[in-house]
């Protein structure tokens, strides 16, 4: 892994749900970045440069230039969802009730419904003799998850009254 020009991040990107969640609040937030990619075909994210950023050899991760100090690196799609909205005061309520909720709904997507479809993808994409249970198991209880995410989008355009980080993760996996 290397480093491109200066920007105000370095984005450590391969396309997946999860990646692409982070480059759109990147580019929503109209932020400067590098996109490195990182092709976990050929194994990238087990690097000892990546490690150093991504401890649990996962991406996305960033790495923010614009900090005081040494630039500072955060992985996990939510984790970064979250950082830079609180860098940018960008799709997060600013109110107490609002600032819990969108936890609550960040907490259950990467808790269960990115999990869940991680699994179901893995179980009908991957699985050698496609083993039944797998697809059986995870299909359902995806379903269910977007049961969850359908009831709370019945009467609401957003899931947590105007658009936020939840809906870039909520909806990627949709």
């Amino acid at each position: 892994l290397h480093r491109r020009r200066r920007a105000l991040f370095d984005f450590y990107f391969w396309p997946t749900p999860n990646g692409w969640k982070v480059s759109i609040m990147l580019e929503e937030c109209g932020l400067d970045y590098n996109l490195i990619p990182v092709d976990i075909g050929r194994g990238d994210q087990f690097k000892r440069d990546f490690l150093a950023i991504s401890p649990n050899n996962r991406m996305p991760a960033v790495v923010d230039n614009d900090v005081e100090g040494a630039p500072e690196s955060v992985f996990e799609s939510g984790a970064i969802l979250y950082y830079l909205a609180e860098k940018t005061c960008k799709f997060m309520p600013s109110d107490r009730r609002g600032r819990k909720e969108v936890l609550e709904w960040l907490f259950w997507q990467v808790g269960n419904q990115g999990p869940m479809a991680g699994q179901l993808s893995h179980f009908v994409n991957y699985a050698d003799g496609g083993i039944e249970y797998g697809k059986k198991r995870y299909s359902n209880e995806y379903n269910r998850c977007l049961g969850v995410l359908e009831k709370r989008l019945e009467d609401r355009e957003y899931i947590i009254g105007d658009y936020s980080i939840v809906d870039k993760i909520g909806r990627a996996h949709v």
